[in-house]
């Protein structure tokens, strides 16, 4: 199993150079492959912020590269959830921080926005400190 890189997904879903495109879209549909949360929380940060994608365009690409048979994924649950709750109109970072943080009773931030749109989804619970 080969785990990718953030570039490399970003080629597979933009193909803006049709070479690395090519060897990207070569290496993930003729291998078993495998991705971390952080790439993909990379991932959308740089197709959002770098080229200006919508979240339904990311969240599509996101959807569409995590349905790939051959791909492997850290906790699919837990990236499911998040892109639930992305679609749904959350920050996709702050979906993936929730996500990833239902081991702990509670979630502290100052931001005053997640607690309240948190509120909103079955989530832990958050809460300014």
């Amino acid at each position: 199993m080969i785990s990718l890189d953030t570039n490399i997904i970003v080629r597979f879903v933009t193909g803006d150079d049709p070479v690395q495109a090519r060897r990207a879209r070569g290496l993930i549909e003729t291998n078993e492959v495998f991705v971390t949360a952080t790439v993909l929380l990379e991932t959308e940060c740089v197709l959002r912020a770098a080229y200006g994608f919508s979240a339904p365009r990311i969240l599509g690409a996101l959807r569409g590269l995590l349905g790939l048979p051959n791909l492997h994924a850290d906790a699919l649950d837990r990236l499911d959830r998040a892109l639930k709750w992305y679609q749904d109109g959350m920050d996709f970072a702050d979906a993936m921080h929730l996500a990833f943080s239902e081991e702990a009773e509670s979630f502290a931030t100052f931001d005053e926005k997640l607690v309240r749109r948190a509120r909103q989804i079955e989530a832990i619970s958050v809460r300014v400190p």
